[in-house]
């Protein structure tokens, strides 16, 4: 394959995993970040090219990524590196991935989507874990009802965690939890919903976030009415919609900083045993106005090992040109089944006939004062 990918912030901790992956993958990308060192010891190590850049200077990034076929972001926070690198990528007619997970980044991308057709290019953001899962889970039950009017998600088994990823989530501390509705992404308190969602392994509790999937399952199923959950421990329902009151105080600047300096002092991601040893579940189901449900739930490796899968495998679909251009979720550009494809996932689905019916695998949703 001649066509060119750059990964952009290769040397984080996730950005590494799928950078190993797409070398045992068979492709030769170019490394890129803003740290020198990290990507010249990097680049030594898997005997690939590098580049140093920062995303300030639009022309400077548009030189960098104009001779790529694809990018891949993986530098977070997406917030800061989503738009400069999708700008130019737009510019210079290169297709644009990334493993986002935030709604706002993730709906200021597909507005851009009018403008990528016309550019011929691609938008696919969110090609790793959670919305992979979520987003093809979601598509394989609007394929099952049709007729669905409403979509929920949950997720369990999120145990293991690198830098980036709580870097989001301290900056999602200052958000408030969102749904939507009727089609638009709607602002409601933290923890606003709670429901007890059986896994595979017997009813947890869990609460509403305001995670990706609540924008991509609308973009790749059309269902106006989305709501996402994620599992926690009982006590800490309380603590959750605390925190949501507390939200301007922790989206100070001062406070974001301090806590982001904690995370890069105290984690470094899990290790390869650990990972190991992880597992993910997903459940979803759809209803229609006529009370008829389906609900299915997937099972899957760690959500790193399967992101560096996922990404690789994305942006090697890109590469080959079969992904068309314009705004696309993981769903919407290769299918229901995509996720299938990755050892270790396995779907399970049962059947709803209407809302009062028997063989659930959800409970009811209550929402918080």
């Amino acid at each position: 394959m001649d066509e060119e990918l750059l990964i952009y912030g290769s040397y984080g901790y996730t950005g590494s995993l799928i950078a190993e992956a797409a070398v045992d993958r068979g492709l030769s990308p170019v490394l890129a970040g803003r740290r020198a060192e990290s990507l010249e010891r990097q680049a030594t190590t898997l005997g690939l090219d590098h580049r140093v850049f920062s995303l300030e200077h639009p022309n400077v990034v548009e030189a960098q990524v104009g001779d790529a076929a694809a990018v891949l972001n993986c530098a977070g926070p997406f917030s800061a590196t989503a738009t400069p690198l999708v700008e130019a990528c737009l510019e210079t007619g290169t297709d644009y991935l990334d493993i986002a997970g935030e709604i706002d980044v993730l709906e200021a991308v597909a507005e851009r989507d009018r403008e990528a057709e016309r550019a011929g290019v691609t938008l696919l953001p969110a090609v790793g874990f959670d919305v992979v899962p979520t987003d093809c889970l979601a598509a394989f039950l609007e394929a099952e009802l049709p007729s669905a009017t409403r979509l929920a998600l949950a997720i369990d088994g999120l145990e293991t965690y690198s830098p980036g990823t709580l870097k989001s989530i301290v900056e999602g501390l200052s958000r408030p939890g969102a749904v939507r509705e009727g089609g638009e992404v709607r602002t409601v308190p933290a923890a606003w919903k709670t429901r007890r969602i059986d896994f595979g392994e017997g009813p947890k509790p869990a609460v509403t976030v305001p995670w990706g999937d609540v924008s991509t399952a609308y973009y790749a199923t059309g269902i106006p009415n989305v709501e996402v959950y994620a599992t926690v421990p009982p006590f800490a329902v309380g603590g959750i919609r605390w925190t949501g009151m507390l939200a301007p105080m922790l989206g100070m600047k001062p406070v974001q900083c301090t806590l982001k300096r904690l995370v890069d002092a105290t984690v470094s991601g899990p290790t390869a045993a650990e990972r190991s040893r992880s597992v993910a579940r997903v459940w979803g189901e759809v209803e229609d106005d006529e009370g008829e449900r389906v609900a299915a739930r997937l099972r899957t490796p760690d959500t790193y090992d399967l992101t560096a899968r996922t990404a690789v495998e994305s942006a090697r679909h890109a590469l080959d040109g079969d992904v068309s251009p314009g705004f696309q979720t993981p769903a919407s550009a290769f299918g229901p089944d995509f996720v299938l494809g990755f050892e270790g996932v396995e779907r399970e689905s049962v059947r709803h006939e209407t809302a009062g019916g028997a063989g659930g695998m959800g409970g009811e949703a209550n929402a918080g004062d």
